[in-house]
């Protein structure tokens, strides 16, 4: 690849960008692409055969000034970033990051809701409709949107993560006047096209940063009124790899509970990190028996692996619903029996 920086297109900077970046840290950036883009993003990094140290330095550079320019942003705003930006680049550089920032990424709306306290922000939304509260929440931080939401009245509370699960696309201007009304002298900037919020992922983060007390309130109440959301929740709520927020005590629990044919399958892909603290909590001999076992596998089917660690996350649900063991959590208890 010869081009200049100035040819390339998005997608071949984004490929540049991660192939610099190294396999570990692009894994962890394709967390967060949707299937699509993780597609097309990996087509445009295989095509990729070579890249001069130059454009690549270029690339990392303008990726460096684009993160600096949007930490200014959420720091204080455009207008902040850009006196930052014209001090460190000049005039004319700082002006292009900025355009180039504003045309690719959004300054996400409800900005001065994310920046104040959440008590005060309650005080401000829970008169309004509950699906104004639901798009509210699922602008703000995890923590902050489930310490709110267990502070709004019961009745509220399943009615509005309903909302937030099952939200579709906001268009522009009804964010707008809903921010104007809650904070007239701050202004938000938002894209011509609608923005994407809420669904169900919104909900399980905010879910997450309320104590358990309230999610289980919540999620009584879902199975009420919509099942097969409820279901959904709760198959999110606890991921195979948070396995490592666990306590000793409680993997050694899950351990003697576990199918062990399961738990091989559910290890052959898993991270390091989730392996080396299963490991640790079985005694040395039985350690050493699984790792020869998994060795000898072979290759297995993906949905395989998934079903099994699904099941294990039952099993790690069921054992804290009847307090076997415990999970930290969000919210104002730190520890849910």
């Amino acid at each position: 690849m010869v081009r200049t920086k100035g040819a390339l297109t998005g997608k071949q900077k984004a490929a540049i960008l991660l192939i610099s970046l190294g396999p570990d840290v692009s894994a962890q950036v394709y967390k967060y692409l949707s299937e699509e883009e993780i597609e097309k993003l990996s087509l445009e990094i295989s095509s990729v055969k070579k890249v001069d140290s130059h454009l690549k330095e270029e690339v990392l550079e303008q990726f460096h000034q684009i993160a600096l320019a949007q930490d200014y942003i959420t720091s204080g705003g455009i207008g902040y970033a850009k006196t930052v930006l014209e001090k460190a680049f000049g005039k004319q550089e700082a002006s292009n990051i900025i355009n180039r920032l504003t045309s690719s990424l959004q300054v996400r709306p409800f900005d001065f809701a994310r920046k104040a306290d959440p008590q005060q922000v309650l005080n401000f939304i829970q008169g309004e409709h509950p699906q104004t509260i639901a798009l509210i929440l699922s602008y703000l931080d995890p923590e902050q949107g489930g310490q709110i939401l267990s502070s709004l009245p019961q009745e509220l509370q399943a009615d509005v993560a309903r909302r937030i699960a099952t939200m579709d696309s906001t268009s522009p201007e009804i964010i707008n006047q809903i921010e104007q009304v809650l904070e007239k002298n701050i202004s938000s900037s938002v894209t011509e096209d609608y923005t994407q919020t809420g669904g169900i992922q919104a909900v399980v983060e905010v879910l997450n940063g309320v104590d358990r007390s309230t999610e289980r309130t919540i999620l009584d109440a879902l199975e009420i009124q919509d099942p097969d959301l409820a279901e959904e929740i709760k198959k999110r709520m606890f991921v195979f790899e948070d396995i490592v927020i666990l306590d000793n005590r409680a993997i050694q629990r899950v351990v003697r509970e576990v199918d062990n044919e399961d738990l091989r399958l559910a290890l052959k892909v898993a991270s390091e990190e989730v392996k080396d603290i299963v490991f640790q909590n079985m005694s040395e001999r039985m350690a050493q028996t699984f790792k020869e076992e998994m060795e000898f596998m072979g290759p297995v089917r993906l949905r395989d692996v998934e079903e099994a660690q699904t099941r294990i996350v039952g099993l790690i649900r069921r054992l804290e619903d009847i307090g076997e063991i415990v999970i930290a959590r969000g919210g104002g208890d730190d520890i849910i029996v």
